[in-house]
């Protein structure tokens, strides 16, 4: 035969030939995909209308330039590694009677509310052992926590020392004697409304929290005045 029959698979795989601008854009597709899948590995919340982790934290910044140098001379220190930092904070609320009461949407409001405040998923906290003095039983949700590091660390206490804490009911400054002598301090909130991510007006319970930082301070001296530096609002008594 003159004319010969066409291999239907040799002309379909000429056909289906991909051109280099399809190769081009498979490959930036292959690379987003795995840059996502690296950073939700890590943690990190991508652009795809859920958190994105910032690239530049205002606290952060001014400990590295300006609180190391200054405690560094205060000090008397010759390596900047011996300075104080602040390696977490830990955040803290309780259902209080709502847990004993049996009244889910207490927690589950606590909960939402936590993880607003902070930028990080509430993990529910539950009591050990059953109490009947305070009608409490073994495995109840009796309240909620988060433990920051890192940028969201840095960025939370930047919105507590600067706009939280001053928006308090006749704020005077806090306590500069709430340290544990080893260079932790604790403070309490009573309503978390103070945060400007909670809308005073919608919230249906107010709710206080208590908040823990914990610095690599060996003296409870040196961690006042490194949080003083770093903009913490102490009073003078």
């Amino acid at each position: 035969m003159a004319d010969k029959e066409k291999d239907p698979k040799k002309e379909k795989a000429g056909a289906a030939a991909p051109s280099a601008e399809q190769l081009a854009a498979n490959k930036a597709a292959k690379e987003a995909k795995k840059a996502a899948g690296e950073a939700k590995a890590k943690g990190v919340k991508v652009d795809t209308g859920e958190q994105v982790k910032p690239t530049t934290v205002r606290l952060k910044d001014k400990y590295n330039a300006e609180v190391i140098p200054a405690l560094m001379q205060k000090f008397g220190l010759t390596n900047k590694n011996a300075v104080p930092r602040v390696v977490k904070v830990c955040l803290n609320m309780g259902y209080g009677k709502a847990a004993t009461d049996n009244n889910p949407k207490v927690g589950e409001q606590c909960v939402a509310d936590m993880t607003t405040i902070t930028g990080q998923k509430a993990v529910v906290t539950i009591s050990k052992k059953a109490v009947s003095n305070f009608k409490l039983r073994e495995n109840m949700n009796i309240g909620c926590r988060v433990t920051l590091r890192g940028a969201k660390m840095y960025e939370f206490l930047d919105r507590l020392f600067n706009i939280a804490l001053p928006r308090v009911r006749d704020f005077r400054g806090i306590t500069p004697r709430a340290f544990d002598g080893r260079g932790n301090y604790s403070l309490g909130l009573a309503e978390h409304t103070v945060f400007p991510e909670i809308e005073a007006d919608k919230a249906e319970i107010i709710h206080g929290m208590d908040i823990t930082i914990c610095t690599t301070a060996k003296k409870d001296e040196h961690a006042r005045e490194m949080l003083k530096a770093m903009g913490c609002p102490f009073r003078d008594h």
